[in-house]
């Protein structure tokens, strides 16, 4: 008598076959130029789809399971971390500001990023990477809903993380990170993928994520820490799929290098003016810093980008154009933005501060060649005018870059004593930039950059007309709690008062 024998249970790589190439069918009711006219706008030559590799190569099952379990450990520190008033084991209130703008701009960067990946999986006539791109979609949603709802707990008892989806779209140091996902999201499929997918996630994503969410974990900040790990394990595997899409362009037509390589340059130097609001907040807004910015960049930016490009140099990429200048910057930046959020912190919402004599000292051993002869002097000059009754407040507006958004602060490449401005005309107006390299990227589409909004120029427009109280109002900012000096914060006598209770008996 036979037996009858149970089906062979299919392993993880013929559930995957089914699940992309086997679900894949020619389009025979439609042209497939008209399915998908995304893909041949940009000027990329596609041959053969299915030599495209899917580095996440996950069953939808499998996926489930793994981010299930990771979303049980994440609210068990969550809740354990609301619990025991975990708000209270941070080392200080300054670290809050830090904090507020993590959740203003990048946070909602994460959102952003879900909608792209969502949009280029459907313009994506390849099965694999839609399924890659719908899988990083969810990924990308997780992060922002995780990360609101570590931060959520904050908002209990500090001010400014109230109004983050409105600082997000009105306030000027959040248009920053605001544009550069705009931008992304309003390219075609393939530059989504080297802004977003390689740029950001595998060019610059560890320089936010690795050292600042240790510097979460040195300021007892456990929250922080749990979203950031929880996500990073996420980005290892973005990081692979924006790196494959790079090699499958430059695979399948030499005539793709030059519009990859135009891509890299763009996004590399707009992911570093992005990374301008890291570099301040790992200097100065950690009051237990793990490392420096330019530590940081060493490691992250030197060691891992260069060996990324020297990898890449097979297939004629080489370093991006702004490589050179961006490494000449990396020992001014935090510097030239911390000075900047001070001395327009009526308009921000968080708070800013003149650092201590011992955050000095600090700054200077980080960075010799640069602090001591560049900026300490600043800020003696403004710790003076504070002490003498005179702050250092700047109440007009900033000049924007057109393309970054960002005040025009930055100094010459070569020359840290003379601010770097340039000026385009374009069709009868006139566009400022902080460098070359925001003015050339605005020369290479200017029809795209001069439909910008600007948020300086939009406090004169309806229906604010030039009223800073209507203003703030519209960003969800309220006046002396929110913004100002940290010394006479809410925020600083709040914590100073409840850490206090927590730690005596009176």
């Amino acid at each position: 008598m036979d037996m009858k024998v149970a089906k062979k249970k299919l392993g993880l790589k013929e559930k995957y076959k089914l699940l992309t190439r086997d679900l894949g069918w020619p389009i025979s009711y439609q042209k497939m130029d008209d399915a998908f006219p995304y893909v041949t706008y940009e000027g990329i030559k596609v041959h053969d789809w299915d030599k495209w590799e899917d580095p996440f190569r996950l069953t939808m099952d499998s996926y489930w399971k793994y981010q299930a379990e990771k979303e049980r450990k994440f609210y068990a520190i969550i809740d354990a971390h609301a619990q025991n008033n975990g708000h209270l084991n941070i080392t200080d209130a300054r670290y809050l500001s830090a904090l507020k703008i993590f959740l203003q701009a990048i946070s909602p960067g994460e959102y952003a990023a879900h909608k792209g990946f969502a949009r280029a999986g459907r313009e994506f006539p390849g099965v694999g990477t839609q399924v890659a791109c719908q899988m990083q979609a969810i990924d990308e949603i997780r992060h922002a809903q995780t990360q609101i709802h570590a931060m959520s707990n904050y908002n209990k008892y500090y001010n400014g993380f109230h109004a983050f989806a409105d600082s997000r779209d009105r306030i000027w140091y959040t248009s920053v990170a605001r544009s550069f996902f705009d931008d992304a999201m309003s390219a075609g499929p393939f530059e989504f993928m080297i802004a977003i997918g390689f740029s950001f996630e595998y060019v610059l994503t560890n320089l936010l994520f690795v050292p600042f969410m240790s510097g979460a974990a040195y300021n007892g900040d456990m929250a922080t820490v749990t979203f950031g790990f929880s996500a990073q394990s996420d980005e290892a595997r973005h990081m692979t799929l924006g790196l494959e899409c790079i090699k499958f362009m430059l695979e399948q037509d030499p005539a793709n290098l030059p519009i990859v390589q135009g891509w890299i340059d763009k996004w590399f130097w707009r992911g570093v003016r992005v990374l301008g609001l890291v570099s301040t907040m790992m200097d100065y807004m950690l009051p237990k810093r793990v490392m420096s910015w330019r530590e940081a960049w060493d490691i992250y930016g030197v060691e891992n980008g260069g060996a990324l490009f020297k990898d890449l140099a097979r297939y004629g990429i080489r370093a991006p154009k702004g490589w050179a200048d961006a490494e000449a910057a990396i020992d001014h930046m935090s510097h030239q933005f911390m000075l900047g959020l001070y001395q327009w912190s009526f308009g921000t919402a968080f708070h800013s501060w003149i650092p201590s004599d011992e955050d000095m000292d600090w700054l200077s051993a980080k960075y010799p060649a640069t602090f001591d002869k560049y900026y300490r002097p600043r800020w003696d000059h403004i710790k003076k005018l504070a002490a003498a009754g005179t702050p250092f407040k700047n109440f007009g507006l900033a000049k924007l870059c057109q393309t970054c958004q960002l005040p025009v602060v930055f100094t010459e490449p070569g020359d840290p004593t003379m601010l770097c401005h340039r000026e385009t005309e374009y069709k009868g107006e006139k566009y400022h930039f902080c460098s070359d390299h925001c003015q050339d990227i605005f020369a290479n589409e200017p029809e795209k950059y001069i439909q910008a909004w600007l948020p300086m120029p939009a406090l004169f427009q309806e229906p604010h007309y030039g009223d800073i109280g209507a203003w703030m109002d519209w960003v969800g900012m309220k006046p002396g709690q929110d913004n100002g000096d940290f010394a006479d914060s809410q925020d600083k006598a709040n914590f100073e008062k409840w850490r206090g209770m927590a730690t005596t008996n009176q």
